[in-house]
């Protein structure tokens, strides 16, 4: 296993523990249309392939009507907007294993299925001592992860093949990234899902904290 000359980071659930300010606002949401709330652990599998989707999955199935979706997901999105900080914090560990990775001089992107202003104000504000090389969040007209075209591009303008890097997060979905963009999986299991789901799709390791990457990047083994 060759040191990779760049990593690609999921955002929640990998770098930031966002689940709870995730929870808070779509349940008010719900509480406001009437529909049952969720409890935040029920969150950890709702969330991590975009609003759209998210809000679909919390939905009573009698209220997936099409203007009740379109209404809930922006009032979501107004919500998110002014809570998305209350309770969100970087996993402990976070900010020395990126300190380490960038000392190591291998080069740092985000990946996220979250929108991209959003994505870049969450790292802008909680990761600010990291110096990622590139934050790139969904945008209209880009399909999302699992698909591999984000992945791919973030290679291609980082000028690096696909396989010099590895792709680290916490979900099913970044393992299935991970793998059609032809990039080593890394599973984070300190995030949002089991390590049976990131092995399942696709993990060729998973940690148990961010200060094991470290160790994986120094060749340590039994990780």
């Amino acid at each position: 296993m060759e040191r990779p000359r760049g990593i690609i980071f999921d955002l929640d659930g990998t770098l930031l523990d966002t689940l709870e300010d995730l929870a808070d606002s779509v349940n008010t949401v719900l509480a406001g249309e009437g529909c049952p709330v969720h409890p935040v652990e029920a969150y950890r599998y709702f969330v991590g392939d975009g609003a759209s989707v998210l809000i679909g999955r919390v939905l009573p199935e009698m209220r997936q009507d099409k203007e009740t979706h379109a209404r809930c997901l922006a009032r979501f999105r107004e919500e998110y907007a002014v809570r998305w900080n209350l309770k969100t914090r970087p996993y402990e560990g976070i900010a020395e294993m990126l300190s380490q990775v960038r000392a190591l001089g291998i080069r740092m992107a985000v990946l996220s299925n979250k929108p991209h202003d959003a994505t870049v104000q969450c790292v802008t504000a909680l990761l600010r001592g990291a110096e990622f090389d590139m934050v790139q969040g969904q945008q209209e007209g880009v399909p999302r992860k699992p698909d591999p075209v984000g992945a791919l591009a973030i290679a291609r303008a980082l000028h690096f093949a696909p396989e010099q890097f590895w792709y680290l997060g916490d979900t099913g979905t970044d393992m299935q990234t991970a793998v059609s963009a032809g990039m080593f999986a890394v599973g984070a299991a300190w995030g949002f899902r089991t390590k049976d789901e990131l092995e399942r799709n696709g993990a060729q390791v998973i940690l148990e904290s961010p200060r094991q990457l470290i160790g994986l990047l120094d060749g340590e083994r039994g990780l």
